[in-house]
């Protein structure tokens, strides 16, 4: 029903600035400086991603520099002592590399971003060699869809599956990605659905989805009001 997702083909970045395992430190720091980048994808035969490099693991060379560290720092942070004496991108990087395809939603991205704690991801293909990079600005580009563009999503692919013969037009208006829709339908059962379904339309920041039942006839019942159901906000639970 809902249109079809945006993947992270849609918003990747093609040229990728990648190391090889040789690279040297400095090889590394002026790369970085040259492109702008804070980390970069460690590249073996093929293109296959084995791991990344960034600034987090040049940062311990400069820090152990002037100091030997005592037996508690050796015991905490052995893995950053390691790193202090590496000299090339193979033991420097971080491994193994954490990853997406490029056919993953941007949702699976977020989530993968969000688990391990990483600002971007390499983009592999089913080999695992490298086709892109995506980060998490790049994520944040389906919010910035225009608000008729969302309109014209929720209209078609919402309310027009969900209440094909309404009693009355069902309205949708979008203001700053936030979706109010209004109006009357035959079934309120559906209108929970309907909420649900919006605010999985992208670049959807929120959902009013404030819709009401079918008009009452006071000769024919005359002690009910009008039905009317507002969808629950997110996580909201029901009584028992």
């Amino acid at each position: 029903m809902i249109g079809a997702p945006h993947l992270v083909s849609d918003v990747m970045t093609g040229t990728v600035v990648a190391l090889r395992r040789g690279a040297t430190f400095k090889e590394i720091v002026r790369t970085m400086q040259r492109w702008h980048v804070s980390a970069m994808p460690v590249l073996a035969d093929g293109d296959r991603v084995v791991g990344m490099v960034s600034e987090a693991d040049l940062l311990p060379k400069e820090e152990f520099r002037d100091g030997d560290p005592g037996r508690w720092t050796q015991l905490r942070r052995l893995a950053d002592l390691v790193k202090a004496g590496a000299v090339t991108a193979g033991d420097l990087m971080s491994a193994p590399p954490v990853t997406v395809e490029a056919g993953a939603t941007l949702a699976w991205a977020a989530r993968i971003m969000a688990l391990h704690q990483v600002k971007r991801l390499p983009v592999v293909d089913e080999e695992g060699a490298l086709r892109g990079i995506v980060s998490r600005s790049d994520l944040l580009k389906v919010f910035l869809r225009d608000d008729e563009d969302i309109a014209g999503e929720v209209r078609r692919d919402v309310v027009a599956e969900l209440f094909p013969a309404p009693p009355e037009p069902i309205r949708v208006a979008v203001r700053d990605g936030v979706v109010r829709i209004t109006g009357r339908v035959t079934d309120t059962a559906l209108v929970p659905v309907a909420a649900r379904l919006a605010r999985a339309v992208e670049g959807v920041v929120d959902v009013d989805c404030s819709l009401l039942g079918p008009r009452r006839h006071p000769d024919l019942d005359p002690d009910l009001p009008d039905v009317g159901m507002t969808a629950p906000p997110p996580g909201a639970v029901g009584a028992g």
